[in-house]
């Protein structure tokens, strides 16, 4: 029969391991630092840095606290706690001047500013909902209009888009995820910057959030590795969609007619105009469309791919989708670029 202490030992070190690398079921039951500590965290949206760095310093501090129930190695667990809280506190002196975090942003500070000038900017870019999230909480990656972000445990790494290198170095397929029951590709991109105090760091994300990946990314990814990248189904539409728009008949704008941005993404000119011309005006299922051109080539695209049946991709290129505006159906012949 075991003994308590054994038991015990047992059930405290798979506590220990849950609470350093939270499952989804520890998350959800708000067993934390995040959610432990969110009065004094306060809100990732109005203060994104400020609220890493006091996260940061939590979350070491937490995890120092855990070896406290090891009395065989009671020195070190008194130990530990005691250098952690006083680095916490060194680095929270000076308004967190000390902090790795603040370093690490003051590098990309211009010479007349500090690391809080950075730091406001990614706050601002981070609170736009055009930003580029994915992963867990303690491996998350972030792209806004200027910077790359990684989220780990313990610190951020940080780079400015129009300074880095990005390259494919490796490749790992999952025959089954918690999620899904399809094999998962995942990708680990290099992020290189020119910088030389900005140290490179890894990216990993699922394959088919690659293509979202790429959009945000004013550089381009090589592959080194001759990687096979495993698209989503809704991106390899969205490519066809493109290249068969492309040799539709196109529609000549009027001279006195302006274009606007796209209501779809509001980034792009709209540069594309629905006209029956699949058939004759008065045949098929296919409308004439009386709306203004309002929407881009790729916000078309996604929506044409939203409203098709997902377990029949088979009939996506022949299928007809209605207008977004005013609900006239047509089909990708009716799709004409404007010149």
């Amino acid at each position: 029969m075991e003994s308590p202490a054994v038991t015990f030992t047992l059930a405290y070190l798979v506590f220990a391991v849950c609470f350093v690398f939270p499952p989804d079921e520890v998350r959800s039951a708000g067993l934390t630092v995040q959610s432990l500590l969110s009065a004094w965290l306060g809100s990732e949206d109005a203060a994104f840095v400020q609220y890493h760095l006091r996260r940061s310093t939590g979350t070491l501090l937490a995890h120092s606290l855990l070896p406290l129930e090891w009395k065989t190695f009671f020195f070190f667990a008194v130990l530990l706690p005691a250098i952690t809280s006083a680095l916490a506190y060194y680095w929270s002196r000076k308004g967190w001047n000390n902090h790795p975090l603040a370093r690490t942003l003051a590098v990309h500070a211009l010479p007349q500013s500090g690391w809080r000038a950075v730091a406001s900017s990614i706050n601002t870019e981070f609170r736009r909902i055009d930003k580029f999230a994915t992963g867990a909480p303690g491996a998350r990656v972030i792209v806004t209009d200027t910077w790359v972000i990684k989220v780990t445990t313990y610190c951020l790494h940080v780079a400015q888009q129009q300074d880095i290198h990005l390259t494919v170095t490796d490749s790992r397929q999952h025959e089954l995820t918690p999620d899904s029951n399809v094999p998962v590709q995942f990708l680990t991109i290099r992020v290189a910057s020119v910088n030389p105090y900005v140290k490179a760091f890894d990216i990993r994300l699922n394959s088919t959030e690659y293509g979202e990946l790429r959009e945000k990314l004013r550089a381009p990814i090589s592959n080194a590795a001759n990687v096979v990248i495993h698209q989503s189904l809704s991106d390899l539409f969205l490519e066809t969609f493109t290249s068969l728009v492309e040799i539709n008949q196109t529609y000549h704008v009027p001279s006195t007619q302006e274009l606007e941005p796209c209501i779809g993404c509001m980034q792009t000119i709209a540069n594309i105009k629905l006209i029956k011309n699949c058939q004759e005006p008065n045949e098929g299922e296919c409308q004439q469309c009386y709306c203004r051109p309002m929407w881009c080539l790729t916000c078309m695209g996604k929506w044409f791919a939203s409203r098709q049946d997902q377990q029949h991709p088979e009939t996506w290129l022949s299928s007809q989708v209605p207008c977004p505006t005013c609900r006239a159906k047509f089909c990708i012949l009716d799709v004409c670029l404007i010149r």
